[in-house]
């Protein structure tokens, strides 16, 4: 298989990597609500450390950008403007629209039908009478309008 079609692994480390960071962040601010349900059974009630949550969002935040980074590389992102390196760096994606476009194409009745209808057909050759200007089969010799030699 084509290497350029194929993810780099530090990109794939990358990728898996914030959507760690990302859980990591999502346990962190829902673990504050957990604990304040937990809290409002007890007649003391000790708020949580509101530093907790705001570290949760921060880091949710941190993992999404990491996981884009890691998905369609940092010029692919738009981090780094070249043209040609986010070309590079999305190719696995383009290159699945397109395999995706095509199966979808595939589905289609019309499809389908014109698929079948171009791997039926046979080039037809006409040739033009002298005289008469009329089409006629390839290998007739006599004109069919107007009876002329071809």
């Amino acid at each position: 298989m084509n290497n350029r079609r194929q993810i780099p692994v530090e990109r794939t480390a990358l990728y898996y990597g914030g959507m760690g960071i990302v859980g990591i962040g999502l346990m962190m601010f829902l673990s504050v609500f957990v604990f304040a349900i937990a809290e409002s059974n007890s007649h003391s009630f000790n708020p949580p450390n509101p530093a907790v949550p705001f570290t949760g969002m921060l880091l949710i935040v941190v993992g999404r950008v990491l996981m884009s980074i890691g998905s369609r590389g940092l010029a692919g992102t738009g981090i780094v403007l070249d043209p040609e390196q986010a070309r590079r760096d999305v190719e696995p994606w383009s290159r699945m629209g397109g395999g995706m476009l095509q199966d979808a194409l595939e589905e289609v009745e019309v499809s389908r039908h014109l698929k079948q209808l171009q791997d039926n057909a046979t080039a037809i050759v006409k040739v033009r009478c002298r005289s008469c200007q009329s089409l006629n089969d390839e290998h007739a010799k006599f004109c069919n309008q107007c009876g002329g030699a071809i």
